[in-house]
């Protein structure tokens, strides 16, 4: 519930019809009115949803309204009005924008379970299943149960809920929408908090799910608040030019004559820019023509008819081609589609126009909300590969889903949210078995990864970005073909450098967590004994080279039986000087004796553990791990040559990592899984015969950089 106000400084509507408040507090307050007739309250609500929907059911709106009137009865907002104005109002803008009736229904009971004493069970006796779980998506959690945390907590609720069902998040915009233009009631530091919630989360929501409409005119009202002098100078341009002839006027006059001359039949508009698109115009081109203000709207019948328009457009006109964009071959990720061009008016002034159908129009405008009622994908398996399997259910919503889980720290979730929000567009990357995966723009295959496999991303060791080898730090763009190679050996994980390339929150929290639960494994981070106890994570879970008992503790001090475990950092094998330190979990951590870690233990004041191979010779039927390094000379297929020598002496790759070259030359990092350690010497022999090779060496810890 929030403030019921004029703002003063917030830019008019520019379309739709504004509700009297004043009269519609009137109609309230004079109660219900006949038991079989529409109160007057929703009178032209409910004319406004005929219009969209011919046979709707009127009935359960009567009922919603006189429920959510008795219930709020008595209550007003901080205007003075009667607060079943608030409901009405946005019940009236879900109409306008063709929501079918379920949706005005669960609207007008939005604020009941909130603000009164209704349950959700009575919405759900009254009403049904399914407005009952609208009205708890859009209901928030109590600051009393959940503190600082209630408001992140209240967003993820409604993006679970909006998971199953997109109506949730289309509530919660127009209920934000009418919030925002009464905001003028609120202290200046309470409107500006409330308006950056909503440019940091709800307008990027908004734009997702393609309610257009919603999105620009909450843009122009936090750019009133947020931006007061910006907003101010940008109203004055406008207002300059509104006594002025119209240059895209007389060019819409052009395009009807050249249009009927052809026989296509259409409709050209002249779309006004809302303000804050006026604040980019201006920001661009530094001045702003009257052509600038505006955009030339044509809409036809069919999708032929949109290239067909196209077609007569580049041939009458003079067409600005760079400015040309197939949004109906190639949609956006938010459903939207038009063709985009630009062409120069009768005095050499740019006019853009957008060409698209009736029904496209309808979904630019409202989105999700001109779809309906969701429908369940055939395979909800599929939806995190095809964003349009369920356009309800788009692709970025079930990546969002999946990593919200994996966030339980609210302030952890609520930064993420944002993060992930500020990608403003999406691309579309083409897997090598015919699936796509959809990234944010500026994705590396580090994130495809994780998009792709979830937590099995940490076994990435290397790809193919349009058939030729890349870093795993290359940037993707829209259209690529990506091949990720996975190493077969589950247990590994990723290299300390991912993180810096990770761009999605799923990414980054995914590896994030593997390095909590596996320290020894950073090279960033100090050894697990050498932080407090409250500091250190869970021992790591046995891998194929820990099952393995290839060393012993001496007998000393009571650790004969202790288990021990391979140190990741520097990965010894037989016959390999060691030495061990106790863990926490009566265990011993095994070190090469010229690993960084053991000085800086022995400095730190830990005292060795003696430990030996029980195998000097080998390390048994359950192999080993090793680290080496290879320095090179720079060359093309150098990577393709070194791993198919590794494969050619039976060894798996667990992970690699290539550093950038210095002076022509190249380092590359590789931790192996060697059947058994009596064939590392051949190995590295084998290795150095690789043409530009000039030394392999074991190496005390991975490369930064990763491959």
């Amino acid at each position: 519930m929030s403030a019921e106000a004029t703002n003063e400084r917030a830019p008019r509507r520019r379309r739709g019809h504004r509700i009297d408040l004043r009269r519609l507090g009137r109609a309230a307050l004079g109660g219900s009115g006949a038991r079989d007739r529409l109160p007057d309250a929703i009178e032209h609500m409910a004319k406004v949803h005929r219009a969209h929907h011919p046979g709707a059911d009127l009935d359960i709106l009567r009922r919603a309204y006189v429920f959510a009137e008795t219930s709020h009865r008595g209550q007003t907002r901080k205007s003075g009005g009667p607060f079943i104005t608030h409901p009405l109002a946005v019940t009236l803008i879900l109409a306008e924008l063709g929501a079918e009736t379920t949706t005005l229904t669960a609207s007008l009971l939005h604020d009941t379970v909130e603000d009164t004493e209704v349950t959700l069970d009575q919405v759900g006796r009254e009403f049904g299943a399914e407005v009952r779980f609208l009205v708890d998506g859009v209901t928030k959690l109590e600051k009393v149960d959940y503190g600082a945390a209630a408001e992140p907590e209240t967003f993820r609720k409604m993006l679970v809920a909006t998971g199953n069902d997109v109506r949730v998040m289309s509530i919660k915009l127009a209920d934000r929408l009418h919030n925002m233009r009464t905001l003028g009631v609120m202290r200046p530091e309470k409107q500006a908090r409330i308006a950056k919630v909503t440019r940091d989360v709800l307008i990027p929501l908004a734009e997702r799910l393609g309610i257009q409409v919603l999105k620009a005119e909450l843009e122009d009202l936090v750019f009133a608040i947020l931006h007061p002098e910006e907003y101010a100078r940008t109203r004055d341009v406008v207002r300059a030019h509104a006594g002025r002839p119209d240059p895209l006027e007389a060019t819409a006059v052009r395009i009807r004559a050249v249009l009927r001359e052809a026989g296509v039949g259409a409709e050209v508009l002249v779309r006004p820019r809302h303000f804050v698109s006026v604040h980019r115009v201006r920001l661009k081109r530094g001045e702003v023509t009257g052509s600038d203000l505006g955009r030339l709207l044509v809409l036809v019948a069919e999708d032929a008819d949109c290239y067909a328009v196209l077609g007569e457009l580049h041939t009458c006109f003079t067409p600005f081609i760079s400015e040309f964009k197939d949004f109906i071959a190639a949609p956006k990720f938010n459903l939207y589609q038009s063709l985009h061009t630009a062409v120069a008016g009768e005095g050499g002034e740019v006019a853009e126009v957008i060409v698209r159908t009736h029904q496209m129009h309808r979904v630019a405008e409202a989105g999700v909300i001109a779809l309906g009622k969701p429908s369940a994908a055939a395979d909800p398996s599929d939806a995190a590969d095809e964003d349009r399997v369920d356009p309800t259910r788009p692709g970025w919503l079930t990546r969002l889903l999946e990593w919200q889980r994996a966030t339980p720290d609210p302030d952890t979730f609520w930064t993420s949210l944002r993060d992930e929000l500020a990608q403003d567009r999406e691309i579309t990357v083409f897997r090598a078995d015919g699936g796509t995966v959809g990234l944010p723009a500026g994705s590396s295959c580090i994130d495809a990864a994780y998009a792709q496999y979830g937590q099995g991303g940490h076994s990435c060791i290397g790809a193919r970005v349009n058939g030729r080898l890349a870093t795993l730090s290359t940037v993707l763009r829209d259209g690529d073909t990506l091949h990720l190679l996975m190493s077969p050996d589950t247990a590994s994980g990723p290299s300390s450098g991912w993180l810096e390339h990770a761009r999605t929150p799923a990414a980054r929290i995914a590896i994030g967590r593997w390095f909590a639960t596996h320290p020894a494994s950073d090279p960033a981070a100090p050894p697990a004994e050498d932080r407090p106890p409250a500091a250190r994570a869970a021992p790591r879970p046995a891998g194929p080279a820990a099952r393995v008992p290839v060393a012993v503790v001496c007998d000393e001090e009571g650790l004969a039986a202790a288990h021990a475990r391979l140190a990741g950092c520097c990965t010894p094998v037989p016959p390999d000087e060691v030495t061990g330190f106790a863990v926490r979990g009566h265990a011993v951590t095994v070190h090469r004796a010229e690993c960084p870690v053991v000085a800086r233990m022995t400095a730190a004041g830990r005292r060795p553990v003696r430990v030996h191979w029980r195998d000097p010779a080998g390390s048994g039927p359950g192999g080993c791990r090793v680290t080496l390094r290879a320095e090179s000379f720079s060359r093309p297929h150098l990577l393709a040559d070194l791993t198919e020598v590794i494969a050619a002496q039976g060894a798996a790759v667990i992970s690699a990592a290539v550093e950038p070259p210095h002076e022509q030359r190249v380092r590359h990092t590789y931790t192996l899984q060697l059947p058994d350690a009596a064939h590392l010497p051949e190995l590295m022999r084998a290795m150095r015969r690789v043409p530009g090779v000039y030394d392999v060496g074991r190496a005390g810890r991975p490369a930064t950089a990763s491959l």
